[in-house]
């Protein structure tokens, strides 16, 4: 769960490799000319998935954190500090240099950049539809918002009457899941939208609507340290689960006819936490995935340390530049595979630099303090 190898579990780097990996794979797109195919269409939804399962993913691990330090040590405000600094130090120093870098970048290609000083403080999509600057950073603000909520819930849980210090994590944890589910009802009742479309800018994209995916991270993070038999053993009829789940999020929702415009609650209210508990259904099998072959376990560490890197890096920072300099629809379908080959080498290995040069020497600082 750390950067240290030696503490790592391989079967969370092949989740967070696998996220990262649906993401970039899902911005290819914008170097094809537009199409409906199958392929396209598959990438698309892999995007949403990956950004997903990054969600799951952070929120089982934070969890995991703040769950030890709840049960085994006196909560305080300190504790709360305490987690914020760790987090901040392994978030912000990356997030405001990409952030600056944009910036940059806007004012050399011309665009017009509104309400800048928003996405210093990650407000940008907090109560609506984020501007078109930054795009990917949207999901950033919903997790920072959860790191943020989280351990101050905790602490002002610490004044309840539940003595009992795991019932009383879970209590606070589902109540906010409640809470920030409930938050979609509300929307479903109040605002309309016809297409997938507006629901992505409007709803799956917008921090009060999204917390509650991390805390599904965080309730399957509860479940495994107090059910470790029952999480080892029914592993795999888990992954089973997620993997009808899926079946129905790709194919049982066309069979049933279940259209946006006609199913508002479904799209509205069930199927970003469905989505998330699809996803959460696999880590039984994963995190007891510890081992693994020589040959896979250097590609999938190495992505999965640099991934935030890259996701930071990969679209508006490399590809916006790249397609500033070649108009890819001037070029040749052959063309267009070495100029997305470049834009995956040049991604990596600058997001390798970013990791190597500047996020882990902010962890190492971090680690020192």
């Amino acid at each position: 769960m750390t950067v240290n190898s030696q503490n790592r579990i391989f079967g969370l780097d092949v989740l967070r490799a696998a996220a990262i990996l649906m993401v970039v794979s899902s911005h290819v797109l914008w170097i094809y000319p537009k199409s409906n195919a199958l392929i396209p269409t598959l990438l698309e939804l892999f995007g949403f998935w990956g950004v997903e399962l990054f969600f799951v993913l952070s929120g089982f691990l934070i969890g995991s954190i703040l769950y030890q330090s709840y049960v085994s040590n006196s909560f305080t405000i300190q504790s709360v500090f305490r987690f914020l600094k760790r987090r901040w130090f392994r978030t912000l120093p990356n997030y405001y240099l990409v952030l600056i870098l944009n910036i940059g970048i806007a004012f050399f290609i011309g665009y017009q950049v509104e309400n800048v000083g928003l996405y210093f403080v990650f407000l940008q999509n907090f109560l609506g539809k984020a501007p078109a600057f930054f795009p990917e950073s949207w999901s950033l603000s919903v997790e920072e918002f959860a790191y943020l909520l989280l351990p101050f819930a905790l602490f002002m849980g610490t004044f309840s009457v539940v003595k009992n210090k795991s019932k009383r994590f879970l209590i606070i944890v589902f109540s906010l899941f409640i809470i920030f589910v409930s938050t979609k009802v509300v929307f479903n009742e109040t605002q309309m939208v016809s297409n997938l479309t507006e629901w992505n800018s409007n709803l799956k994209s917008v921090v009060i609507y999204r917390i509650d995916a991390i805390l599904v991270g965080v309730l399957i993070a509860w479940i495994r340290f107090n059910f470790e038999v029952f999480w080892k053993k029914y592993k795999v009829h888990f992954a089973f689960l997620g993997i009808g789940v899926f079946f129905f999020l790709l194919f049982g929702i066309t069979s049933s006819n279940l259209r946006i415009e006609q199913s508002s609650f479904f799209w509205n209210v069930v199927y970003l936490p469905l989505t998330s508990f699809g996803f959460a259904f696999f880590f039984p099998i994963f995190t007891e995935w510890k081992i693994s072959t020589s040959w896979l376990k250097f590609p999938v560490e190495f992505t999965s340390k640099i991934s935030y890197s890259i996701y930071l890096l990969h679209y508006s920072v490399i590809l916006q530049l790249m397609k500033y300099f070649v108009d890819t629809t001037v070029l040749s379908s052959l063309e267009r595979h070495y100029f997305t080959l470049c834009y995956l080498l040049i991604t990596f290995l600058f997001s390798s630099i970013l990791f190597h040069f500047y996020e882990k020497p902010m962890m190492n600082l971090r680690d020192k303090n």
